[in-house]
């Protein structure tokens, strides 16, 4: 999993949109809910199989979403230490962020990108890859992006998706309902690699939006059936 679009507003505000594309035999997730962890706030899906999460915020003002795979696509070992998942729910908590990821012990753990979003002090987003050997880490511009899996989308895929991104921005305003359209109906009819997609034994099994508006920070969990209705 996944794609990911990040879009941010000159007043600290921003709409990050994950669709998450996992094995249809995969638990169903639990729906969002807020954990009390250590004395920190965190608001998370649940992944039904592994207790992780791909998506969630916390009371460290801080927003981390996940995607499987790092700048390639890699040989999965048979089993690992701990599940990308977790990783996510152990850094949300962190006090330092940045701290937080260079002293993560990522050994024995499969590749993945986070695209880590922060409002503390001021609208703060960047970058973190763990390719299986090395850490890397970049900040983002504060401008409009998209993210998709290196496990899923070969390059030539991921450059069609940033021209269907950017096409689609020049015609559409930036917000919640338009930004869930894309994510429903973006693509050229090809259901293996539109933004909903489906492949034989996986594909898109929810959408999640979160929106920052002023001091609100909110979580729309959309699962397939709901997508599908609505596209």
């Amino acid at each position: 999993m996944c794609t990911v679009t990040y879009v941010p507003f000159e007043n600290g505000d921003f709409i990050l949109t994950s669709s998450r594309d996992v094995p249809y035999s995969r638990k169903p997730a639990d729906a969002p809910k807020t954990e009390m962890q250590e004395g920190i706030a965190v608001h998370f899906p649940k992944d039904g199989e592994a207790g992780g999460s791909w998506i969630g915020y916390s009371s460290r003002e801080r927003l981390i979403c996940l995607l499987n795979g790092g700048f390639q696509d890699h040989v999965a070992q048979e089993k690992y230490r701990k599940s990308r998942g977790h990783v996510v729910i152990e850094l949300l908590k962190v006090e330092d962020i940045n701290l937080g990821l260079k002293e993560i012990d990522l050994l024995d753990i499969e590749p993945f990108t986070l695209v880590i979003v922060e409002w503390d002090f001021k609208l703060f987003a960047f970058e973190f890859v763990w390719d299986g050997e090395q850490k890397h880490f970049r900040i983002l511009p504060q401008k409009p992006a998209i993210w998709s899996s290196s496990t899923l989308y070969t390059d030539e895929v991921k450059a069609k998706r940033e021209k269907w991104f950017k096409d689609w921005r020049k015609g559409n305003t930036l917000n919640r309902e338009n930004l869930l359209s894309f994510h429903r109906t973006a693509g050229e009819g090809n259901p293996e690699s539109d933004v909903l997609m489906s492949r034989k034994g996986g594909g898109t099994v929810s959408i999640t939006s979160v929106e920052k508006s002023d001091n609100a920070i909110d979580m729309q969990y959309i699962p397939i059936d709901e997508v599908r209705s609505k596209k």
